[in-house]
């Protein structure tokens, strides 16, 4: 039979995912779901979860105001592999569960930045916006084999992604605040300061959390530190890059091009950002493949009964 806890789910996505949907009433019969479709924050985040004793949320910001306003919530369950939503220190003064398994999504991500390098070394979006306009232009670009590319961040989509890099003959060097020596070794991998990433590097690919430590990580000065020809990867987190000093390198070519699914602000309000050439946007869809997404919903659902009160000690 099926547990009568009261949940809520104020995913959207996963609120309109039959399987998922399906799955998580086979364990808990009285659910909430978000079938208005609507963006929760605030009150109305508050007022939507009143009343339930474990939520799955996926982007909503879960902080001090609103567990004050839902004392009975016992646990979360987070859909997506992303935390800097959830104030981990107040749900630990509140006594609140986290469940949350890192790395889910992570070959979804792995598989769009090699899309996105590819498809920037051989000019696909100047060359499809070309076309379109009934130019038939040979735009020469360069192959992904033998490059040279700097990973930010080894963690579990940096170390998913160095063995497919590989596999194209790359050199990869990373940088991470954490030493991963028989990683490195296993794969080839050369440990390097930030400034030696950024100089040496053909393509530089960015996978840290958004954090006070790593916010505008990629400033104007550090940027300047890449090579002309080089390429930029966002796939992690708005914020982590100064956007107007990117789009000025952009249309100066001190930059031969960037791709971004992550915006500081989503959507984003600089739309003559999206409409530079050597430039390709995607809207924050590195973890929606349909494999990513069930595996991010069935660990959600885990977390409702599979969590622990955050250590905010470390």
């Amino acid at each position: 039979m099926a547990d009568s806890t009261p949940i809520a789910v104020t995913s959207r996505s996963f609120s309109r995912h039959p399987v998922l949907r399906a799955e998580l009433l086979e364990r808990y019969s009285n659910v909430r779901f978000n079938d208005e479709g609507v963006s929760l924050s605030g009150q109305a985040l508050i007022d939507f979860a009143q009343g339930r004793k474990k939520l799955i949320t996926a982007l909503e910001t879960i902080d001090e105001a609103f567990l004050a306003g839902v004392p009975e919530l016992e646990a979360i369950g987070k859909y997506g592999v992303g935390t800097d939503m959830i104030d981990k220190a107040a749900l630990a003064r509140h006594g609140v569960r986290l469940g949350w398994t890192g790395g889910v999504n992570r070959r979804s991500v792995s598989e769009l930045v090699i899309t996105f390098a590819i498809s920037l070394l051989r000019h696909v979006p100047r060359s499809n916006l070309e076309i379109r306009n009934g130019e038939w232009k040979n735009n020469k670009g360069r192959q992904l084999s033998e490059r040279t590319v700097g990973i930010i961040g080894c963690g579990h989509i940096g170390k998913d992604l160095t063995p497919l890099l590989r596999a194209f003959g790359c050199t990869v060097l990373a940088h991470d605040i954490l030493d991963f020596p028989e990683f490195y070794a296993d794969h080839q991998v050369e440990a390097v300061s930030l400034e030696e990433l950024l100089q040496r590097s053909d393509i530089v690919t960015l996978h840290v959390p958004l954090d006070d430590s790593t916010r505008n990580l990629l400033s104007s000065e550090r940027l300047a530190l890449m090579k002309p020809d080089a390429l930029l990867i966002n796939a992690a987190r708005g914020g982590l890059v100064d956007e107007a000093a990117l789009k000025a390198m952009l249309i100066d070519g001190r930059l031969a091009g960037a791709g971004f699914d992550v915006f500081a602000i989503e959507p984003p309000e600089d739309y003559s950002l999206m409409q530079l050439p050597n430039f390709l946007a995607t809207p924050h869809i590195g973890g929606s493949s349909e494999e990513a997404i069930l595996a991010m919903g069935r660990s959600a659902i885990r977390g409702l009964d599979e969590n622990a009160i955050p250590d905010v000690s470390v």
